[in-house]
């Protein structure tokens, strides 16, 4: 059926308009993704407001970043954004949620911020379950500030402060962040996911959708990670950082569900 709007429309833009697939979502603001090219953080920003818009909760909103590469999310996201110190991404995001108990709370961090640094508030947002969600990208190293190694770097993996690989009797273990935050009491889901593929696209849409909902519920804090790449700070062409990501990455950081409705399911 034709409405208003479509009946003013010529037939070429009917025809679009019918055959159209995809369209940027009004949530995402006009500016140019400045990340690098193959980097996940573009396509997690586009899947966050897309869930923001599809839940039309855009107005009611707030959305933190922290330092690193997550720090640019306020010049794409067009929802109301601060900024917050290093680390302290859900110190931020606990004072906003008691301040507006009724609106979205999100922070978005990259894993040398929410894992290094950021780790105290981290633990103690989710022990409490503050009625938030962590949206947190971990590619296991710093990507901004010039590749060192980080908290989830893994074990002989290489960065500009490991040249030779992470030598765990010098400089211990990865920490799986997700894994440790899913046995506090306080958080009720947590996920890791990825977007290198549709399929894991539609699972990670999937899972903000799950943790935003939650927030209606009032029961605690969600955790999602996303494994991602970084090809500039790995030294790899795209390709090769997802297949990279795929071999070495996923068989430390598994992909799935770990608690859902409070319930640890792995």
């Amino acid at each position: 059926m034709k409405t208003t709007d479509n009946l003013n429309m010529s037939t070429e833009d009917l025809i679009r308009e019918e055959n159209l697939v995809y369209k940027k979502t009004e949530c995402m603001t006009d500016a140019v993704l400045s990340f690098c090219p193959g980097c996940g953080h573009g396509v997690i920003h586009r899947l966050t407001m897309e869930v923001v818009e599809e839940m039309g909760i855009q107005s009611d909103t707030i959305g933190i970043a922290s330092v690193g590469c997550s720090v640019l999310a306020y010049d794409f996201m067009n929802v109301d954004m601060t900024g917050a110190a290093h680390g302290r991404a859900p110190a931020v995001a606990t004072g906003i949620k008691r301040c507006w108990p009724d609106k979205f709370v999100f922070t978005y961090q990259g894993d040398g911020d929410l894992a290094a640094i950021g780790t105290a508030e981290t633990i103690h947002a989710c022990n409490r379950g503050e009625n938030i969600t962590i949206i947190f990208v971990n590619n296991g190293i710093y990507g901004m500030t010039g590749g060192q190694m980080a908290p989830t770097t893994l074990e002989g993996m290489k960065s500009s402060t490991t040249p030779y690989g992470r030598d765990i009797s010098l400089m211990g273990n990865p920490i799986k962040i997700t894994e440790l935050v899913s046995q506090l009491p306080g958080t009720y889901y947590v996920t890791r996911q990825a977007v290198h593929t549709p399929s894991a696209v539609r699972k990670a849409k999937k899972a903000i959708r799950t943790a935003f909902e939650s927030q209606k519920l009032k029961k605690g804090l969600s955790l999602i990670e996303f494994v991602s790449n970084c090809n500039s700070g790995w030294k790899m062409t795209p390709v090769e950082a997802n297949k990279w990501m795929e071999e070495h990455m996923f068989p430390f950081y598994p992909l799935g569900d770990i608690k859902v409705e409070g319930k640890l399911i792995k």
